[in-house]
């Protein structure tokens, strides 16, 4: 059994770690840490884990203490400190924060505010984005787990660029996310009366996500790619949705187009590509590790579209994380993760 501490567990994706955890056939949730909560039992603030998880909420050292992985569900700029007391432990250390996921201090530094207090530390990391970078992942004990927006514009993105299919000049990303994005922490518009039969873009044109989106992409393409992103609120609990416009480098039928990407992620366990005529719907893939893609070639405009659906809480975080784990220890990829969407 793999020994699994949850540092930052009382908040959304440390409690949805928690839950995937704990089904997990080859994992044992063995400490759960909290700041605003410790001395209680996480199903005290949960109680959805009744009868299910029930261990007290401690400090972060006790709740590390022999664990053989730690996942880090904490602000950014704690996690570095954190890594290096894990990884000096012998554990492996999964961070669901920004703080290992931009290569560049300098991006780092523009976008979050902080600095790199220990650039050795970061040289190790690994963007723990499975279905592109599986073999990095098995070759490190630090992963940085990728952003949720982050995660549904590689997936969806990743097939056009690495064939060649689009120009990468300017691409536009227009995604919308459920409340649970934001965290647990309240701000003015995930307030009920300020999201609810409302919807409308937030942060536009200078969303967090912005860099790591572009360094992925400059990745795959093997030059710079720029993009605007902006995302939505969704008055919703969960799940992203990215409509992508990309210009095509060539005319594209639209079912070569489909069975290009279909190719792409033959054997891919969480990634779905729907057929012509289908569009991806986040409701598909509430409460799963799945992926869908819809591909869309608008002829008239010679124009890529892409439509990609997850759920934020699980393939955009802690189903993402759980993957990673499993590469990291050698096990099925998909232990743990095989339940299917929940239907409505």
């Amino acid at each position: 059994m793999v020994k699994c501490a949850i540092v930052g567990a009382t908040g959304y994706v440390g409690a949805e770690l928690c839950r995937l955890l704990t089904a997990h056939p080859q994992a044992e949730v063995t400490g759960v840490s909290s700041v605003s909560f410790e001395g209680q039992r996480l199903c005290d603030v949960y109680p959805s884990l009744r009868g299910t998880l029930e261990l007290p909420l401690t400090d972060e050292d006790t709740a590390i203490r022999g664990s053989d992985v730690v996942f880090a569900a904490v602000p950014h700029g704690l996690s570095e400190a954190l890594a290096g007391k894990v990884l000096g432990q012998g554990a492996a250390f999964i961070d669901m924060g920004a703080d290992f996921r931009l290569e560049k201090e300098a991006d780092y530094t523009q976008w979050y505010g902080g600095r790199y207090e220990n650039p050795a530390l970061h040289a190790q990391a690994v963007y723990g984005l499975p279905e592109l970078f599986r073999d990095e992942i098995r070759r490190t004990r630090l992963i940085a787990n990728p952003g949720c927006y982050p995660t549904s514009v590689a997936l969806a993105l990743a097939p056009a660029i690495r064939r060649g299919l689009i120009q990468t000049r300017h691409l536009v990303i227009d995604a919308k996310s459920g409340t649970t994005g934001a965290g647990r922490g309240l701000a003015q518009n995930t307030h009920f009366p300020d999201c609810n039969e409302g919807f409308g873009p937030y942060k536009t044109a200078q969303h967090r996500h912005t860099p790591e989106i572009e360094q992925t992409l400059s990745r795959l393409a093997g030059s710079p790619v720029s993009v605007t992103f902006v995302p939505h609120l969704l008055p919703i609990n969960r799940g992203i949705i990215s409509t992508i416009y990309a210009p095509l480098a060539k005319p594209l039928p639209q079912d070569a187009a489909v069975a290009l990407y279909r190719e792409f992620y033959a054997g891919e366990r969480f990634v779905r590509v729907l057929g012509s005529g289908e569009t991806a719907n986040l409701r598909q893939v509430r409460c799963s590790n799945f992926c869908d893609i819809s591909v869309h070639v608008d002829a008239r405009t010679d124009t890529l579209v892409l439509v990609s659906a997850i759920d934020n809480m699980v393939k955009g975080a802690a189903g993402q994380a759980v993957q990673n784990m499993n590469l990291l220890f050698s096990l099925p990829e998909e232990t743990g993760l095989t339940a299917a969407p929940a239907p409505f």
